[in-house]
């Protein structure tokens, strides 16, 4: 029952670290428009962070090979306290580009803790890999109630705004490195630390790979192309700060709520069925997002958005776990979330650019592509799956 244990551990570990990311979200980008010299360049702190994260994702992974899951997480949430207290000491001196450094920090914690839902995964029996990640992910539902609340009430507790609310990530972080400390997974033995496995440009031409990193680098793509300028989107139709909490907090709701069963949905209709109803639950959100302008509007649309985001998500992560063995899951993680990170950095500096040159609804049409490059080589996988599976029978 180990791996139970360390589920919830992780779950928790989850919550803390969506807390961090939603909190980041939803102020980096209003903080960077006050500082920002060129407004265009105000979703600047959030690429920074997730440049971070991208850079760090190869060296978290084969830390983590190399010294255990447990070490790698609690050296993660070290970094996330610098990364705050970096951003908080950029707030009270007004300096976006030190802002913007902070963020880096903040950006390789989410590296390391992008591998909770794999570490979850590599701990559990064969039959519960599915749920064990959805469980896992389900955790940032805490992270998605609690991160908006504490960013409005943190917001001007201090001079200037928001210093409290960067302050207030360090406690957070220190409390992920205390749960990281219970952790009981056990490290990779001393022959497949040292074993190298096959080439990664094999493992990559697999079509499994290619449809799973797909699915969650565009997944992820669009949802933070969305999600990074709704707080821009919907400060310029003039709606308030609170309001944009409240959609940020049902938006992160959508994304981890259906954590809950997700898992069970694979196993009973397959992972590629999962993965073609998150590519149309996003057509829908952008559909909606094109109608109109409205609290309703962005509500029923980041919604949507978060559960699109969830299938996509989980089921890609699920179908990469099949892709690779013990002693080759460091390169493969590690590469599947610098592609993932990667698209998620292009996405959230392309966000600011494109919102307020262009508006919400050019924004919302260049996703559609994305989207549906998705759907399509989803569709293509699926088919050449039931081929194999009827030449055999």
């Amino acid at each position: 029952m180990s791996h139970r244990k360390n589920v919830a551990l992780l779950a928790a570990a989850q919550a803390l670290l969506l807390t961090n990311g939603i909190m980041l979200i939803s102020i980096n980008g209003l903080l960077g428009l006050q500082l920002a010299a060129d407004k265009r360049l105000a979703t600047l702190p959030i690429t920074t962070y997730v440049i971070g994260g991208a850079l760090a994702t190869l060296p978290a992974a084969f830390f983590m090979k190399r010294f255990g899951r447990r070490a790698g997480f609690m050296l993660g949430a070290g970094i996330g306290m610098l990364g705050a207290a970096i951003s908080a000491f950029a707030v009270g001196i007004g300096s976006f580009w030190l802002l913007c450094f902070g963020t880096v920090f903040a950006g390789i914690y989410n590296a390391f803790g992008q591998q909770y839902r794999f570490a979850a995964a590599d701990a559990a029996p064969l039959d519960w890999k599915g749920k064990a990640i959805s469980l896992t992910l389900a955790g940032g539902i805490i992270g998605g109630v609690i991160g908006p609340e504490v960013g409005k009430l943190t917001r001007t507790l201090l001079e200037p705004t928001y210093l409290a609310s960067y302050a207030a990530l360090i406690g957070f972080a220190a409390v992920s490195m205390l749960i990281a400390s219970r952790l009981d997974i056990p490290p990779l033995s001393v022959a497949d630390q040292k074993a190298v496995g096959r080439p990664l440009h094999r493992i990559a031409r697999q079509p499994a790979f290619v449809v799973a990193v797909l699915a969650a680098a565009c997944g992820y793509g669009v949802m933070n192309l969305l999600m990074t300028a709704t707080p821009l989107a919907m400060d310029i139709c003039g709606l308030p700060f609170a309001d944009t909490a409240f959609i940020l907090q049902w938006h992160v709701i959508g994304m981890f709520a259906p954590s809950f069963f997700t898992g069970d949905l694979i196993k009973r209709f397959g992972v590629l069925t999962i993965l073609g109803v998150g590519a149309a639950l996003m057509f829908l959100c952008i559909g909606i997002a094109l109608s109109g302008v409205t609290l309703m509007h962005f509500w029923w649309a980041l919604v949507l958005l978060g559960i699109g985001w969830n299938f996509l998500f989980i089921g890609g992560t699920t179908l990469l776990t099949e892709t690779y063995r013990p002693e080759e899951k460091a390169k493969v993680q590690g590469t599947n979330d610098f592609l993932v990170l990667g698209v998620q950095g292009l996405t959230s500096l392309s966000s600011g650019v494109l919102v307020t040159s262009t508006g919400w609804a050019s924004l919302n049409t260049y996703a559609l592509p994305i989207v549906a490059m998705t759907a399509l080589a989803t569709a293509l996988f699926w088919f050449h799956r039931r081929s194999a599976r009827d030449g055999l029978a």
